[in-house]
């Protein structure tokens, strides 16, 4: 078995895609629209094999309170292969304005990340 794909819900699709596309390599699919259901998404591929699904629709709103922490979700991992590519892009990050939540370092069960934020507040652990 394994996880096919990931989804989260966005406010901005377009911009998220770019983040995705423009920092981690994704390749993204064609656009899906749903118009009965207002609905709109994008598959974004990862060399490796994993999927991840934006999707949009504008009745779907951001918790108005970040500090509250819900059981669900709570970030995604994704490996760059070194250590030195973990510094980097964290660093060509935090120089186009991205919140870095965590400073590059080894975790106490063995990691190497860091941890920033994209666009819209998600989590994301940059790892070997």
């Amino acid at each position: 078995m394994k996880i096919e794909h990931i989804a989260i819900w966005v406010t901005d699709l377009e911009l998220m895609r770019d983040f995705y596309k423009t920092y981690f390599n994704a390749v993204s699919g064609n656009k899906y629209v749903n118009l009965s259901k207002n609905f709109t998404s994008y598959f974004l591929s990862f060399k490796e094999g994993a999927r991840l699904e934006l999707m949009h629709n504008p009745s779907i709103n951001k918790s108005s309170n970040p500090d509250i922490i819900d059981t669900g979700f709570a970030h995604m991992a994704i490996s760059v292969g070194t250590k030195q590519k973990v510094d980097s892009l964290t660093n060509e990050l935090r120089a186009n304005g991205y919140s870095i939540t965590g400073e590059p370092r080894t975790t106490g069960d063995g990691y190497y990340e860091s941890v920033i934020l994209d666009p819209e507040g998600n989590q994301i652990e940059i790892t070997i």
